[in-house]
């Protein structure tokens, strides 16, 4: 099981609205990295549900119901709430945490789709019931 972080920018669909709806389908995914992340994302995969925009926060947990790669080379991730982090996990503190040195959410802040480490989920997952900031 494989873990990643999709982002998306509030005001076009919140965790809120995932957790209002039950499921979505991931999709406007442009970038061809962040496509290539996609096509490897399997069902039972774990998410961070990042909010973009003046937000910049780590806010939830998802997981992958299905992932679909359609013959028009379309790429269909369903994706179900998990939970909300205690507290957001904004990417001000993460670009002060060492263990997040590398990632390519600091390294790329365009990327829409990546994958995460064990050691950075853990590290998101305590920060997100102690981060206030």
């Amino acid at each position: 099981m494989a873990k990643w972080l999709f982002k998306e920018e509030p005001s076009h669909y919140s965790f809120a609205d995932l957790e209002r709806d039950g499921t979505a389908v991931w999709e406007g995914v442009a970038n061809a990295l962040a496509l290539q992340h996609l096509r490897k994302v399997q069902s039972g995969d774990r998410v961070l549900f990042y909010h973009t925009g003046k937000e910049k926060a780590v806010v939830g947990e998802m997981v992958v119901v299905s992932a679909v790669k359609a013959p028009d080379k379309e790429i269909l991730v369903t994706v179900r709430p998990v939970r909300r982090l205690q507290q957001s996990v904004p990417l001000g503190r993460i670009k002060e945490d060492l263990a997040f040195a590398g990632w390519d959410l600091v390294r790329l802040p365009r990327l829409s789709v990546m994958p995460v480490t064990d050691a950075q989920w853990r590290r998101v997952e305590e920060l997100g019931k102690t981060s206030g900031r």
